[in-house]
């Protein structure tokens, strides 16, 4: 393993030192120096290398592990984790600004594009009538170049009409319906299941048919009301929940 790359930080910045160790170690990881799978320097190792404290860098640590960064095993060290998404109490965000915040690189494939009658559940979804015509953008996204999950999303035709016509591979579908539509979600609901992954998919996601993955409905709501139901089928190796219950 090379260490020798991380250098000290620097103590007349204004930035704390556990944000300067997190970004330091952050950076080995997204320069590949530290590739996925493999074990970072131990905790003592990490202290001489950036001349801080045991405390400063658990906590710079702790915070990699909850963006999902690291994975720490119990006696045996801590190791860089693929990339991975990490669902939980957070903000209404797309995709594009998850991927962003964890600091990785997004990406995806357009799978399909094109209007579709709604099916049952999305019609019930959309308060639409079953057999409507609806948008239909269907996805594989990628983090650092891994594929994560196969993205389908509906939307009411009436609220964006000629979307379709766009190139809708290289941009967030919330930046582009904001943009373009004046839409601006204000709620969603989530529904998270655990399942198993067809063929179709598991071929995308360069796993193997029948492997558990979690599947996420999600019910995007503006001012007007539902305009965009998603189910996504998300690998179970790159995908966490994590929540923080208080009294």
């Amino acid at each position: 393993m090379n260490d020798g790359l991380i250098t000290s930080l620097d103590r007349r910045r204004p930035e704390p030192l556990w944000h300067q160790a997190e970004r330091a170690i952050r950076a080995r990881i997204e320069a590949g120096e530290w590739p996925a799978g493999s074990q970072i320097p131990a905790e003592d190792r990490l202290c001489e290398l950036l001349g801080v404290s045991r405390i400063t860098v658990r906590h710079a640590l702790r915070n990699l592990e909850a963006l999902g960064l690291l994975r720490r095993e119990h006696g045996r060290g801590t190791f860089v984790r693929s990339a991975t998404v990490v669902a939980g109490a957070r903000g209404l965000t797309s995709f594009t600004d998850e991927m962003a915040a964890l600091g990785l690189s997004v990406g995806s494939r357009m799978l399909a594009q094109e209007i579709v009658p709604a099916s049952p559940r999305v019609a019930a979804a959309l308060e639409i009538e079953e057999g409507e015509p609806v948008a239909m953008v269907r996805r594989l996204r990628l983090g650092n170049g891994s594929p994560i999950g196969v993205q389908t999303a509906h939307l009411r035709l009436d609220r964006v009409p000629g979307l379709l016509d766009e190139d809708l591979s290289g941009s967030s579908l919330y930046a582009q319906i904001e943009r373009r539509y004046g839409i601006k979600p204000f709620e969603a609901t989530e529904i998270y299941r655990v399942g198993a992954v067809g063929p179709e998919d598991a071929e995308l996601l360069e796993i193997e048919a029948g492997s558990p993955a979690f599947i996420v409905e999600r019910l995007a709501v503006d001012p007007r009301g539902p305009f965009e139901f998603t189910l996504s089928i998300m690998r179970g190796d790159r995908y966490e929940i994590r929540s923080t219950l208080r009294i």
